[in-house]
């Protein structure tokens, strides 16, 4: 049976050899960092819960982030500001959670739900689960739903242990659908699959929602993808590889991908087809701990130091890192 999340276990194994237990306790308070005589408005790094095991991070309204335990379920809500936080949703007995989308309509969270198959909807107020969608095949290790983009009309889903991704299609306003109207898309054409390996990761799409991007960890890469059929381009970088490519954030026409074993984010500016681009640097810093996810914030990004080369246990810590952009 596959682990926790098929990213930090593989990762773990290639990199360091470690086991992935799944941590056993959680504190569910995390107090602000200490503060010298200067007040500290915005702090460089957020303490999430120690044993955490964080994955996905997203913005909601004002300076309220959001981040997922693929241990447990639970989703931490904290202050960008103040650097506090508190757990939003408890841990949840069977759920993991990868990718974490914020969408404004009805103050929701979408949030992959990793080896389960399912992807969950919380309200981002109260924490209460609003819908829960069957995507892949649950418990039988042949699924990793990763991470999702969420748009007026759809929330798209990646699944990085299968060649597909999940549509949802939404109604008016956002609306909801039943739990019958998922669609699974077959990703054909340039997309590679490596078997037992992490494929599509990172999400992200086209403002006007005509193309999605995606990411292959494993093989490496960076496709333009038909969300409609699924068919794949390779977006040509000039010969760069684009590996160990995680959490994906689109700015306009710039590309930033989370590569978590070089703790940097690569910066790459696609053309206005999104069909080619040029890696134009990284961004770094000291406080990144082999990240998996970023969100964006006025002019800066957030971080998850998901830590993947360390084995999981109760008392690992994990931040929420700011990385200048």
């Amino acid at each position: 049976m596959r682990g926790l999340c098929t990213y930090p276990v593989l990762v773990s194994l290639v990199l360091a050899g470690c086991s992935a237990d799944a941590p056993t306790a959680l504190h569910t308070r995390v107090d602000a960092p200490r503060a010298s005589s200067e007040k500290i408005v915005f702090p460089d790094a957020i303490p999430l819960p120690n044993g955490f095991s964080p994955e996905g991070i997203a913005f909601g309204a004002g300076t309220t982030f959001y981040v997922g335990s693929l241990a447990t379920g639970a989703i931490f809500r904290g202050d960008a500001r103040t650097g506090t936080g508190d757990l939003l949703v408890p841990a949840q007995p069977g759920r993991s959670a990868c990718g974490v989308k914020y969408d404004p309509r009805g103050n929701r969270l979408w949030v992959a739900g990793s080896f389960t198959g399912q992807a969950y909807v919380y309200d981002a107020a109260t924490g209460a689960t609003l819908a829960t969608y069957q995507l892949g095949d649950s418990g039988s290790g042949a699924t990793e739903v990763n991470d999702a983009v969420v748009l007026r009309n759809a929330v798209y889903f990646t699944d990085d242990a299968r060649p597909v991704i999940y549509r949802i299609p939404l109604g008016p306003g956002g609306e909801l659908p039943p739990a019958s109207a998922v669609q699974t898309i077959t990703l054909t054409g340039d997309f590679p699959f490596i078997a037992g390996g992490v494929n599509d990761n990172g999400i992200v799409a086209a403002p006007n929602g005509d193309a999605l991007i995606i990411d292959n960890t494993f093989a490496g890469g960076l496709y333009r993808v038909d969300p409609a059929t699924g068919r794949a381009t390779r977006i040509d970088l000039g010969g760069a590889a684009a590996m160990w490519g995680d959490g994906l954030v689109l700015v306009g026409r710039t590309l930033y991908m989370v590569q978590g074993p070089f703790n940097q984010i690569a910066v790459v500016r696609l053309s206005a087809d999104y069909a080619s681009g040029v890696v134009d640097g990284a961004l770094t810093s000291a406080g990144l701990d082999f990240p998996s996810s970023i969100a964006v914030f006025r002019d800066v990004f957030y971080a998850v130091n998901a830590r993947f080369d360390a084995a999981p246990g109760p008392n690992v810590e994990y931040e929420v890192v700011r990385v200048p952009r």
